[in-house]
């Protein structure tokens, strides 16, 4: 059973910047497809942006492009999220998710949403 404990949230001013790392535990990770979601209050929760267990493909909710990039370290067993030019809307609940798949970073969304293992989440919130 593969545990994922995120990290790097906080408060930032708006067009600022933040990291966000998912530290996971057990050895299906680097056999994985990881995703990030969020969920702001009153919302539900939504798709931010996946990538494949090698991390040669990744796939961004329109939203995000060209602000955000998320990649990984196999070897440090640990995804990541860059986020960019933040903005107020981006204020959230950040969660890092993933599951043992050879899908297209396309696909990441819906198989995880179906059956993926999830971390606790970290805030993050973007003033303006």
């Amino acid at each position: 059973q593969v545990q994922l404990v995120e990290s790097g949230g906080g408060l930032v001013q708006a067009g600022g910047s933040l990291r966000l790392s998912c530290a996971a535990s057990g050895r299906t990770f680097s056999s994985s497809a990881m995703g990030w979601f969020r969920q702001a209050p009153g919302k539900e929760r939504e798709f931010v942006a996946a990538i494949t267990w090698s991390g040669g493909s990744a796939y961004y909710v329109d939203s995000v492009k060209g602000r955000f990039t998320i990649s990984r370290d196999n070897a440090k067993n640990t995804v990541y999220l860059q986020m960019n030019n933040l903005k107020p809307e981006d204020t959230a609940v950040y969660y890092c998710a993933g599951r043992v798949t050879p899908a297209a970073a396309t696909q990441v969304m819906g198989i995880i949403l179906r059956g993926g293992y999830w971390g606790q989440g970290t805030q993050v919130t973007v003033s303006s």
